[in-house]
């Protein structure tokens, strides 16, 4: 077969294909170009989820007549000279408009500020007409119809109107938090009405993102060697089913970036469950030279020249805004409690409704008989009495302290507070899986205590789960878990962290086992080992946890209260469930007619 030089518009049609992936994607490039016009005001309308009309209005320099026919060929820019190290505007390959017009009927309409006249040209199918009077005020107006309409297999794979409407409200409002002092304006018969005034990156974020995320959210202010992270991320009891609210920006540029997305993972992975996802905006400033944006002709990845720097600076960040937080928890919870009881919801129903078997904060529930905080984990605390539902006056603690006096104990697992201000509602398994949890993460500086098993215990389980406990013994030891193999379907455990005080063995082991087998899977990246044992430590401090049902004496009550005060990350447990719910005065008032 000979070879052949392609057509022209075969040729654009194929590069079309690399930056026009879907109307969201023409919708990102015309506000890209926009922003680097210096537009103060932009406007966008669609129909029919873009596929028939996008139109992107915007109040820049415009262009006059020669810039006009040149702006829609190929490869031709006024944002960059030969230096692709130096990339400080969002566009910069001259590719988007040309592609943009070999699979749509594009027509754009600009006035050079200062101008008497505007211009108009037209692309259809690839082909460019000569430019035209006509009338604008100012700025650049692009207009793309009839999209894909020449590529009918690539119309075919597009989603449904209400799916691509969605992913241009998705650029469109990252777009807008990146740059906050621009007002943005969209609007259409497929869509309700959207406008943002301008106003503070903080005012933004809650305007896009909601109030709610705005007052449940940790303040990221970071630098390290040049590169400086700013923004606002979710507490870790705030958190949804995906990762579609969690934005980056580096240096003004919106970006999907997989390392981005894991370095935040692995900064909630000891306060958060596996399948939520913080709500975050992130913003990333560091020298153009060091980080390549021409990855992909869509622009949407980066690639860092010191991706371990990035990486570190995101995970130390958050996890020291979460630290310095403390006790501050999500006030979601507080205020859904107090609407179900203004609604006047039937508690029962509601709970029938939602298997909390099924839930995946449910603690891992080993059958052991007796369960209680080890001494050297909690000093003072005494064995538990008939009596310990109710705290008698004489032993209640200041009421000034964070989380108050313990009042009383409820259904075997709930602790009552009365602060000044309000109460609090402990759940005593979650706050002292934490406490565990901390304990053993820092026992692991220096190691762990064990205690000596006075008759080794036999961990019967399958082959390939032994084989991964045994390949990682060593880990294992260092936190306080000795044990060996004892076949080749079994495992002696000889030693069990003293902390623990008395745990199910073999509910342990297995659930180690499982641990271990989902490592294969998981992105620990930079620091893996350390990740790893934290995970081990939340399995085993989850088992070494005072059980739901256990009956606590008021020292008990208030020691444990006084520890969460002292230890970080005690507003929730490490599957991310929060470990206690505080209830305003002036609301549980309002709540009477108070």
């Amino acid at each position: 077969m000979s070879i052949i030089r392609l057509p022209e518009t075969v040729i654009n049609r194929i590069a079309a294909g690399e930056v026009v992936e879907r109307p969201a994607s023409v919708v990102k490039e015309l506000m890209e170009n926009a922003i680097d016009a210096g537009a103060t005001r932009i406007e966008v309308a669609t129909a029919n989820g873009g596929k028939t009309l996008i139109r992107v209005r915007d109040d820049g320099a415009g262009m006059g007549r020669g810039d006009l026919a040149l702006a829609v060929e190929r490869h031709c820019t006024s944002k960059l000279a030969d230096d692709l190290l130096n990339i400080r505007t969002l566009g910069f390959r001259g590719e988007a408009l040309p592609s943009i017009g070999a699979v749509s009927r594009l027509t754009i309409t600009s006035r050079m500020r200062g101008a008497d006249s505007a211009w108009s040209v037209a692309v259809k199918g690839g082909r460019t007409g000569e430019p035209k009077p006509a009338a604008l005020t100012r700025g650049t107006q692009v207009e793309v119809r009839d999209l894909f309409s020449n590529t009918p297999a690539r119309l075919k794979f597009l989603r449904s109107d209400q799916a691509e409407t969605n992913a241009i409200s998705d650029v469109f409002k990252r777009m807008a938090l990146a740059f906050p002092s621009v007002r943005f304006s969209i609007s259409g018969s497929d869509r309700g009405s959207l406008d943002y005034a301008p106003t503070t990156r903080e005012e933004r974020l809650a305007d896009v993102l909601g109030r709610e995320f705005a007052e449940n959210a940790l303040v990221i202010d970071a630098e390290r060697e040049g590169v400086r992270l700013t923004g606002l991320a979710s507490l870790p009891t705030y958190h949804r089913g995906n990762a579609q609210l969690q934005f980056f920006f580096v240096n003004g540029r919106p970006v999907r970036d997989r390392q981005l997305l894991g370095a935040v993972r692995g900064a909630y992975a000891d306060t958060m469950a596996r399948d939520r996802h913080a709500v975050l905006a992130l913003f990333i400033e560091l020298p153009p030279h060091q980080v390549d944006v021409n990855v992909h002709p869509a622009k949407a990845d980066v690639r860092f020249r010191d991706p371990g720097l990035v990486r570190g600076l995101v995970v130390g960040a958050i996890r020291e805004a979460i630290s310095r937080e403390g006790l501050r928890g999500s006030g979601e919870r507080a205020r859904s409690t107090l609407e179900a009881f203004r609604a006047g919801r039937n508690v029962s129903a509601a709970t029938a409704s939602h298997d909390w078997r099924q839930s995946p904060y449910m603690p891992l529930e080993p059958n052991a008989t007796t369960y209680g905080f080890s001494e050297e984990m909690l000093a003072g605390f005494d064995a538990p009495s008939a009596d310990a539902a109710l705290v008698p006056e004489t032993h209640v603690a200041a009421t000034q302290y964070p989380l108050g006096a313990a009042r009383a104990q409820i259904h075997e697992n709930y602790i009552i507070a009365q602060t000044e201000n309000g109460l609090v509602i402990v759940d005593q398994h979650a706050a002292h899986e934490r406490l565990v949890y901390e304990a053993l993460k820092k026992g692991m500086e220096k190691g762990v205590a064990s205690q000596i098993l006075l008759i080794p215990e036999i961990v019967e389980m399958t082959q390939e789960e032994a084989g991964r406990l045994v390949e990682h013994k060593e880990e294992f030891a260092s936190l306080g878990l000795v044990f060996e193999s004892f076949g080749p379907g079994a495992v002696m455990v000889r030693e069990t962290p003293a902390m623990l005080g008395e745990v199910d063995t073999q509910a342990l082991m297995r659930d180690l086992a499982d641990e271990i087998g989902e490592w294969a899977d998981e992105e620990f990246g930079a620091g893996g080992m350390k990740a790893r044992l934290d995970a081990v430590a939340s399995t085993m401090a989850c088992h070494g946890s005072v059980r739901s049902g256990r009956l606590l004496k008021a020292e008990e009550m208030n020691a444990l209260l006084r520890e969460m005060e002292r230890t970080p990350n005690s507003g929730q447990c490490n599957h991310g469930r929060p470990t206690f719910i505080e209830l305003q005065l002036k609301d549980i008032e309002r709540l009477f007619g108070r």
